[in-house]
């Protein structure tokens, strides 16, 4: 979203400055499967039935195309990064799913998308039927990203790249986004970093989860974690990309390589944090995919993370109700390829004071509480629940920590809760087991030795440095 954003409004003769914390494209882009489909799961009806048909069809064209800018990208760039176009099918878990299936594809093609309903899908064996879009996509995200970095600096413009440049606050021209804006120039935005300040007329937040909150993002969207595979089969990876939308959501996708194809599987997805063993997660994930395929080797393995809004429809727009100049893009439930395309090109247009086509149905400022459902009440109990069993699990539990490498653990010590690890060397690691965020007690995650907040999805490094947010600050050390 980010790169692309800096793209468009570098194209559009604007001066751009893109940073990062970190490396570019090293993040949760890094990490995806890298669908490039409108088709998000059973989607469709939902927001017909939830958003009225004017949202599902802005969502549609939005989605369809952010594929077809892509294409348009790779071909006239001539990025080799294995864009390849494919059918992507969302197949019925069982019978009972069937219904839902078929209205899917009945509501996806009313919208115009090229959507129908298959009988035998090629994928699994046995499956009473899937709705499937033609002409979808896949490709390498990093490196179709990376080269579009590349167009973004510019010296005449004075358009830049900065790495390693770690964004600490921003303030909206009018003073009422991240601070008040005091004697400085109030025209101009202002984004602190650890090695300066850049000013700027507008400025766009693509930060996964936004560092600055004034909408409440952090109550009105849920952290998803979800595991992928790249295994080598013995036999040929069927022709497609498919998923399954229902408990235990389940993906698969080809992956072109120099010494053949691997296959992508995809699934195990839960809320941060609540997860249980993430090894375990891996293991049932094997057992998934040998369940399917005749499985040669695992060649590789990672997890991502993504927010799910909890009307399924992300937030890309204003950051706040009283900012003026700042933007963002978050929430796109685990399908950002498409959506973060989309989020992109609408938060460029914002910064040249266009209004997107597609806005309306994205407004991060919408109040809908139907179309939300149950799953915002239930979300926010859910967050109650684990902030107070925690801390008093913590507060009645033990002060003697025997931690195993490559195990962690909260304990009490004089009263405060530490998030105490072992590395897979045998040293300790000790920082405060408070989620800098809102208070929440993390929680430890074994197979990325990480601490993950089960509130709202910050994630942090067995030293505490922030991994994801929404947590902006790191866990502090303790000895």
């Amino acid at each position: 979203m980010g790169v692309t954003a800096a793209l468009h409004c570098a194209e559009a003769g604007r001066e751009v400055v893109l940073l990062e914390a970190d490396r570019v494209v090293e993040g949760v882009t890094g990490k995806t499967t890298a669908k490039v489909t409108a088709q998000h799961g059973l989607i469709y009806a939902d927001l017909l039935e939830n958003h009225g048909r004017d949202a599902a069809q802005k969502y549609a064209e939005a989605n369809s195309a952010a594929i077809e800018e892509v294409a348009r990208r790779v071909e006239e760039r001539d990025i080799d990064c294995d864009f390849q176009r494919l059918p992507a099918y969302t197949y019925a878990a069982d019978a009972d799913q069937r219904r839902a299936v078929e209205r899917e594809a009945s509501v996806a093609e009313g919208l115009g998308l090229p959507a129908s309903y298959v009988e035998d899908p090629p994928f699994p064996g046995g499956s009473p039927g899937a709705v499937k879009f033609d002409e979808q996509a896949q490709f390498h995200p990093r490196k179709y990203l990376l080269d579009l970095v590349e167009a973004i600096p510019d010296e005449e413009a004075e358009s830049d790249v900065f790495e390693q440049t770690k964004v600490t606050g921003i303030e909206d021209a009018s003073g009422g986004s991240g601070g008040t804006a005091g004697s400085r120039d109030e025209s101009l935005c202002r984004v602190e970093t650890e090695r300066g300040t850049v000013t700027a007329e507008n400025v766009l937040v693509a930060t996964h989860f936004p560092i600055e909150d004034p909408s409440f993002y952090f109550a009105r969207q849920f952290p998803k974690r979800s595991y992928v595979l790249a295994v080598r089969l013995a036999e040929e990876p069927p022709e497609g990309m498919f998923y399954r939308d229902a408990e235990p959501y389940f993906s698969v996708r080809p992956h072109p390589t120099d010494d053949g194809t691997l296959t992508l599987v995809g699934g195990q997805n839960h809320k941060t944090g609540q997860g249980g063993s993430t090894e375990a997660r891996y293991r049932r994930l094997v057992e998934q995919a040998r369940d399917h395929f005749d499985v040669e080797s695992v060649e590789y393995r990672w997890s991502t993370q993504d927010f799910v809004s909890a009307d399924d429809v992300p937030f890309v727009g204003k950051l706040g109700p009283k900012t003026e100049s700042v933007y963002v893009g978050t929430g796109f439930g685990g399908w950002g390829m498409t959506n973060g395309t989309a989020a992109g090109r609408m938060l460029a247009e914002f910064a040249q004071g266009k209004s997107p086509r597609w806005a309306d149905a994205f407004d991060p400022q919408r109040i809908d509480p139907g179309a939300a459902g149950t799953d915002l009440v239930t979300e926010n109990v859910n967050v109650g629940k684990e902030f107070t069993k925690d801390w008093a699990k913590t507060l009645l539990g033990g002060v003697d920590p025997d931690v195993a490498p490559g195990e962690g653990e909260v304990i009490r010590r004089d009263g405060k809760p530490l998030a105490v690890s072992r590395d897979d060397e045998g040293d300790i690691h000790v920082t405060s087991a408070v989620c800098t965020h809102m208070g929440c007690l993390v929680h430890w995650n074994d197979g990325e030795q990480s601490w993950d907040c089960p509130c709202h999805g910050s994630r942090f490094s067995i030293d505490g440095e922030v991994l994801d947010g929404p947590a902006v600050e790191d866990l502090p050390g303790r000895r």
